[in-house]
């Protein structure tokens, strides 16, 4: 059994991982949030976004998982449970910081791919197999009050659309929103946002990406920590062991 300061240590580590259990609950609300608060946007981007929403959702599991192990084992003074907890947990630690680095070294790309994932998704607009498209446009059109990817004319391209020139009805400015308000004003635009919408969705992307990377460093302090306390205690219920 550890004494004196070592036994700070234990009550410290089972502290820790009572955050580490909060931190595996943030990142499963966030993978959740992804995908759920922003369906509507996902469409463009098909299982790419799926898979992130999912890597988070898969990663606070585990990590909630792990931090049963380091719960029982600074309770139980337990050496093989806390080496477990410690090698998963910086097993997840690496993976983490492995995906922030591909994010950060990606980060100026985002404009590129977000461009060209939507000027793909304006074909499909109102494509009865493709409706998630179709939702996803309207709701971006709408938000960012903007019309196709790099700006209105790309609604020509749309052989779904009443007429060549035509956009959808998420792209008009005035009153009129119903679904014919937006007939041949992809020639004459006098009813209709004009801007494409890639420059302010890449904005929004960035401003959330933001926020989910500021909750990753949360977690990863927390983790940082808990493996070091996890390490010295571990070190000291080995010597226990050796000393009998």
């Amino acid at each position: 059994m550890v004494t004196g300061g070592m036994r700070c240590v234990k009550y410290l580590l089972f502290a820790f991982n009572l955050l580490i259990v909060l931190a595996g609950l943030a990142l499963v609300v966030v993978g959740a949030l992804v995908q759920t608060k922003f369906n509507e946007y996902l469409s463009f981007f098909g299982g790419k976004a799926n898979a992130a929403a999912i890597f988070l959702l898969v990663v606070g599991v585990i990590v909630f998982i792990i931090a049963f192990f380091g719960c029982c084992g600074a309770v139980k003074e337990n050496y093989c449970m806390i080496v477990t907890f410690v090698t998963f947990l910086s097993i997840v630690l690496i993976l983490e910081i492995s995906a922030a680095i591909v994010a950060f070294v990606l980060r100026n790309k985002i404009a590129t791919a977000v461009g060209k994932e939507m000027k793909k998704a304006t074909v499909n607009y109102h494509n009865p197999s493709t409706k998630g498209v179709t939702k996803a446009w309207d709701h971006v059109q709408k938000q960012f009050k903007c019309c196709g990817a790099n700006n209105f004319t790309d609604w020509r391209e749309n052989r779904f659309l009443n007429g060549s020139d035509s956009v959808p009805y998420s792209c008009c400015n005035g009153t009129d929103t119903s679904e014919k308000c937006g007939l041949r004003q992809a020639k004459n635009p006098t009813n209709i946002y004009t801007k494409g919408c890639v420059n302010g969705f890449v904005d929004w992307i960035k401003r959330n990406i933001g926020l989910v990377g500021g909750i990753a460093a949360v977690v990863a302090v927390i983790e940082i920590i808990g493996i070091v306390i996890a390490s010295c205690l571990a070190n000291e219920i080995r010597r226990g062991y050796q000393a009998v």
